[in-house]
């Protein structure tokens, strides 16, 4: 939630809940919490009360069951027929087109990004799908439209955001910071909850942070974590467009739950470049959990992980390049891996998830089962007996977890115009339905 204001006009926006609710609370200097608070059980009740009667009609009307889940796009226009509202809806799409990409490829309009490798046309074409990410231009593009409620496919995060207060003429250093900070709700609050909502207050030279709840607090401490949430580099934000530096930053405790935050600063991109995201299918996935307290074992385990895999090889009836198998090891470098300093286990137990990607599920299941089987068997130097090495917390203890993708495109690409690979349709609830925004 935010709200934009300026001295020279006495004009708030909030987005959401009502602004008459916001209206009011300025009004008669009534806290925004207080009153957002004192409309939620009220809501609730409501909410059941809907959930309630659809079940009984559903039910006494017969109307048939199924499992496919409604999109965004048909619960928006199923509420506005039912409130007899006729809202003017812009679906952005974010799909990104093949051959437009290969052109772009051609011209050299790709740049690496975080992918280890360049890219090139036998990966779009293996992608099962690929994405842009929209910076604020195609958001803006709705609202000049006349858009009542947009559904926008992939996007920068902090743009849903600051989109609203660069069409008004806001510092976009102070929009995108604002946005960066209000996209995890209440994460920048004491206690922190993504279920919670925060209220940001937009000036000409700064914004102010306030939890709705009145349980929470903001302080300079939270509200600067929560900025530097999965970002590198703890001043330089890239993204769509340009990039905001944080170097004179200043994050103030205006209260004990209230923060300033002011001198953020805003550097235009020379070359407008976007983000592209693809995936890959590359096959199914099986694996199996256990666990292992056998000092001799611990201190065998390297030995005991070698001979999975050379029975693998010597005895499972696939080739190597049809399945992969790997084993990582909780207590040990299950987080981090080859990159993990700590090479020594100084815990008495550990947990051990074996995982094996082939082709076919029945093909992945087939190469964890024989592997946990040869970690549960396998008579390792100084075992001194023959019972099992594992304790599996669950029967049956391989799971099939179904098809496996991985990012085959993660690059970026120039633009000459923000909004000229991203397409705003117009429609209203008496129109036929656009597809679904991607």
């Amino acid at each position: 939630m935010f709200r934009l204001e300026r001295p020279e006009r006495e004009r708030d926006k909030t987005i959401p809940p009502s602004i008459v609710m916001i209206i009011i609370g300025v009004m008669t200097e009534t806290p925004i919490g207080s009153l957002f608070l004192s409309g939620a059980v009220p809501g609730v009740m409501l909410g059941v009360g809907l959930v309630g009667m659809s079940l009984y009609l559903s039910i006494k009307r017969g109307y048939p069951r199924s499992d496919r889940r409604a999109s965004l796009g048909e619960i928006v226009r199923d509420l506005a027929a039912e409130l007899g509202q006729n809202p003017r809806i812009a679906r952005i799409y974010a799909d990104m087109d093949r051959t437009r990409l290969k052109t772009g490829l051609a011209a050299g309009k790709v740049q690496q990004f975080d992918h280890p490798e360049a890219l090139t046309a036998a990966a779009i074409d293996r992608s099962a799908h690929i994405v842009a990410q929209m910076g604020v231009e195609p958001i803006i593009q709705a609202l000049k439209g006349g858009a009542d409620i947009i559904i926008a496919g992939r996007a920068y995060d902090p743009a849903v955001f600051a989109a609203l207060p660069i069409l008004e003429g806001f510092d976009p250093a102070l929009a995108f910071h604002m946005g960066k900070v209000l996209e995890c709700g209440a994460y920048a609050c004491e206690p922190s909850s993504a279920a919670d909502g925060m209220l940001a207050t937009l000036r000409e030279d700064h914004f102010v942070l306030e939890p709705l709840s009145p349980e929470m607090r903001c302080t300079p401490v939270s509200v600067a974590a929560e900025t530097m949430y999965e970002k590198e580099s703890p001043v330089h934000f890239h993204f769509p467009g340009g990039m905001i530096d944080l170097s004179e930053t200043r994050f103030e405790a205006l209260s004990d739950r209230e923060v300033r935050v002011s001198g953020t600063s805003f550097t235009k991109a020379e070359t407008y470049t976007i983000k592209l995201e693809g995936a890959a299918h590359v096959g199914y996935r099986s694996l199996f959990t256990a666990g292992a307290r056998d000092p001799i074992f611990i201190e065998r385990l390297d030995e005991i992980i070698a001979k999975t895999h050379e029975r693998l090889r010597e005895r499972v009836n696939h080739p190597p390049e049809d399945y992969t198998f790997i084993v990582r090891v909780y207590g040990r470098d299950g987080v981090m891996g080859a990159n993990e300093p700590v090479r020594d286990i100084a815990s008495h137990e550990i947990g051990i998830v074996g995982e094996a990607v082939a082709k076919t599920q029945d093909i992945a299941h087939e190469i964890a089962s024989y592997a946990h089987g040869v970690m549960l068997h396998y008579n390792y130097t100084g075992r001194k007996t023959t019972a099992g090495n594992l304790a599996f917390p669950y029967s049956p203890s391989d799971f099939d977890v179904g098809e496996v993708y991985e990012f085959n495109i993660y690059h970026l690409l120039e633009l000459d115009d923000p909004n000229e690979v991203f397409s705003v349709k117009f429609e209203t609830v008496d129109t036929v339905p656009l597809p679904e925004a991607v």
